[in-house]
């Protein structure tokens, strides 16, 4: 057979023909006993895996065969690496997973273990796991196809796209983002140790929240871990890199982190090769993380493997990675040409590994079965696959932009209103005295006015006393209590276990965030600086952003990113410390992002992201501006017109800000002019109106609070108010927050007048050339003036 294109039907063909060449064993084996001398994985168990290394090869078949003909969209299949039937089977259907793209035959094992989508937390892998039959596959079979068609009926993305997922098989969906879930499998074992470690917060989360949110902790049991497979081209990336060493910097410093790294090697990405050797240096070198090898294509080494693997792991609470040697069959995905980076007798000698023929001569040498009963499994298989793919074509498409997005940031606005009611009334009554306590006895509202910091402070510690399972990390947070001391005295307050530092790494800190959310708990992570955000962006926009959307909001990650940012802090200058960029966030669909510009708005615009990450799932960024911390004064030195009383949960309406509006103020008797800013422009913007007023010019200054969603009602109603619009946008003139505003305005058809003043396109400088870049109170002053001369 010649070698040099592997076609769907080549692979076919092939099989065919290398079975019916094989012969019977003399002596057939008894079932129940091992399937080879030495091992533990019986016949029977054999034969089950069988079967779900077919059914994966026969969905790879028939994606194939869909795709022929215009109704199949997606073709990444586990052709050559069927042996992760083999990591599933070792496991227990308990064991959250984030699988590889490849894990066709993982997802049918682990759908057979659950048949009727209830866990059994007590069933463990292996041998003693139910039997499974070609017809307990039959769901996989379904699922998949259905993803591989877009039908809006796939009970995981519902059409969105095709993944591995189903929360009632604990398999979360990962995107095909090269590792990018690897961060998120560390976060969510290291919740989970953590979680069954705190009696108040491990075997409680299931009842009363703080808040009455509802958040609970997944259906898994505290032996639980967590398993990550990837592909070998992944350890490559820095995702990969920093989950790898974030599990064993966790390990070093005695935390434990029950995770099961898998990756599966077949050498290639796409058509780069990984050099020979490096793939297992690679993970042999990791400080922390215990290192097991196994052949992906032998399905006895491979479970194996796995299961000595598994054991340790659970036994242990410490990570580990199982290295997997495996092939790649039928290229990397559609019409995939391997002969254009592959020669013949490469791909031949993977052909020679088929994992699914290797596994049939298996049981053909152990007399556990003939080569026509094999094929005739095969086919019998192949056609029910294949009756499925014909049922679900016609299944249909999401037909709507408001069916697409539905699961995308469900939005309960009322409810979230509620939660911060009810921690107002908590905080009033019987856990009055427990507040008053965790403040060191004199609460925050009664200390004075505060600055925006200390707003920010006061509103963390209300948080973390509403919300049992919350938690406060990051670079610096404990110990130092932050770079600014925003977060201050919270781990005497509140412990080491919900207030800790992290490692120097924006990947690792939002990777842990993404888990613990996932886990139950509801993670505050903090982002050193808004320019440190950007090497970690991807968490936020591909994992956190996108789980509700993949998985039709049977999972969620809620958090709150507390990040520092925006410029003019002069004393610490430079454009890393002064970063005005928030184009990438604004552009991430279903994020909130929150700018408080001041102390009385922080405390309230915190308590409802809270809220409605706990209510909703939201993922939220609380951006907070840095030249604002500790600002006290507005018009002239020691006025102290900054500083606020602080607005605790027991406050008047001001506990609670709505997401999406703005907050409005009026300068001067006239209704000459509405500007429309936020962050420091509103301070900057509040001292311009002043100087506008004693000329007689009135103005509404409109702080937007939040980027997005933006207030976009309050910002026509007050820009219709006056008919004259100055849009003060602190940030960049190209992709600044100021484009989206004037297009709110041009969409909504309104007519009046509109200017901008913007940040230069540039990167803020440090020193005094920071004021060549930036918007300044004169640009602002003098933008009104034009718009008023016209």
């Amino acid at each position: 057979m010649l070698c040099d294109v592997t076609t769907p039907q080549d692979l076919d063909d092939r099989f065919r023909e290398s079975l019916a060449a094989l012969a019977g064993a003399a002596r057939r084996r008894d079932p129940d006993q091992p399937v080879r001398d030495g091992a533990t994985l019986t016949g029977t168990r054999a034969l089950e895996l069988f079967d779900a290394q077919v059914t994966s090869r026969q969905l790879d078949l028939a994606a194939r065969w869909l795709r022929s003909f215009g109704e199949g969209y997606h073709t990444i299949g586990s052709a050559g690496h069927e042996g992760n039937a083999a990591v599933a089977a070792a496991l227990r259907p308990t064991d959250p997973a984030l699988l590889h793209y490849r894990s066709g035959a993982f997802y049918c094992v682990r759908a057979a273990q659950v048949p009727s989508g209830e866990s059994d937390a007590d069933a463990p892998g292996g041998d003693d796991a139910d039997g499974a039959t070609p017809e307990a596959y039959a769901r996989a079979v379904r699922d998949v196809l259905r993803g591989v068609v877009a039908s809006a009926e796939d009970p995981v993305a519902g059409g969105r796209d095709k993944v591995f997922g189903r929360s009632d098989l604990a398999i979360v969906p990962t995107t095909s983002t090269i590792a990018s879930h690897l961060p998120r499998a560390v976060g969510m074992g290291l919740a989970l140790e953590r979680l069954r470690r705190l009696d108040g917060i491990g075997r409680r989360l299931g009842g009363r929240t703080g808040g009455g949110a509802g958040l609970s902790r997944p259906p898994w049991p505290s032996d639980a871990l967590v398993v990550c497979s990837f592909g070998d081209a992944s350890i490559n990336h820095a995702s990969a890199t920093a989950a790898l060493n974030t599990a064993g910097w966790c390990d070093h410093t005695g935390l434990r982190v029950p995770v099961l790294f898998v990756c599966e090697d077949n050498g290639l990405g796409i058509s780069v090769r990984s050099p020979e050797g490096w793939v297992e240096a690679t993970l042999r070198s990791r400080p922390g993380v215990r290192y097991f090898g196994a052949d992906g294509c032998d399905l006895v080494e491979a479970y194996e493997g796995a299961a000595e693997a598994a054991a340790w792991v659970r036994r242990h609470r410490r990570p580990a990675v199982l290295h997997l040697s495996t092939v790649r069959l039928m290229g990397h995905a559609g019409a995939d040409a391997e002969t254009a980076y592959r020669g013949t007798d490469e791909i031949a000698a993977d052909l020679e590994r088929d994992p699914v023929l290797a596994t049939a001569r298996l049981l053909v040498d152990a007399g556990l079965a003939d080569p026509t009963e094999l094929i005739a499994r095969y086919d019998e298989i192949g056609w029910e696959v294949r009756k499925t793919a014909e049922e679900v074509i016609g299944e249909p498409k999401l037909a709507s932009a408001a069916d697409v997005v539905a699961p995308l940031a469900p939005r309960r606005p009322l409810r979230v209103a509620r939660v911060v009611a009810d921690a107002a009334a908590r905080a009033a009554g019987p856990g009055a005295a427990a507040r008053a306590a965790a403040f060191g006895g004199k609460l925050p509202e009664l200390a004075g006015p505060l600055t925006l910091a200390q707003s920010v402070n006061a509103a963390l510690a209300d948080g973390m006393l509403d919300h049992p399972e919350m938690a406060v990390f990051g670079e610096d947070v404990a110990a130092r209590g932050g770079v600014y001391g925003v977060t201050k005295g919270l781990r005497e307050r509140f412990g080491v276990s919900r207030v800790f530092d992290t490692l120097l790494d924006e990947t690792s800190v939002l990777g842990l965030g993404l888990g613990a959310g996932m886990a139950g708990m509801l993670p505050v992570p903090e982002i050193q600086y808004l320019a440190y955000l950007h090497n970690a962006e991807d968490q936020l926009r591909g994992e956190a952003a996108t789980m509700q959307f993949l998985s039709r909001g049977a999972f969620r990650n809620p958090m709150v990113v507390r990040v520092a940012g925006l410029a003019y802090e002069e004393e610490f200058g430079g454009p890393f410390h002064n970063d005005n960029s928030v184009a990438v966030l604004r552009d991430v669909p279903g994020l909130v992002v929150a700018v408080p510009a001041r102390a009385d708005d922080a405390a309230p615009m915190l308590r409802s992201c809270l809220a409605s990450a706990a209510v909703d799932g939201s993922v939220c960024v609380f951006l907070e501006p840095i030249a604002l911390y500790h600002t006290r004064d507005l018009y002239v030195d020691g006025d102290g017109e900054w500083l606020d009383p602080y607005q605790g949960p027991g406050g008047w309406v001001g506990a609670h800000v709505p997401i999406g509006r703005a907050r409005v103020y009026g300068v001067g008797s006239a209704e000459d002019i509405t500007i429309i800013t936020f962050g420091n422009g509103v301070r900057m913007s509040l001292r311009a109106a002043a100087h506008l007023a004693a000329e007689g010019v009135g103005t509404r200054v409109v702080d937007l609070r939040w980027l997005s969603p933006l207030p976009v009602p309050d910002i026509i109603r007050e820009a219709s108010a006056t008919g004259r619009v100055l849009v003060v946008d602190e940030t960049r003139r190209s992709g600044g927050v100021g484009e989206g505003v004037i297009a709110a305005l041009v969409d909504a058809g309104y007519v009046g007048a509109a200017r901008r003043v913007a940040a230069v396109d540039s990167f803020v400088p440090l020193g005094p050339a920071a004021r060549q870049v930036l918007v300044s109170e004169e640009a602002i002053t003098h933008g009104a003036r034009t718009l008023l001369a016209r």
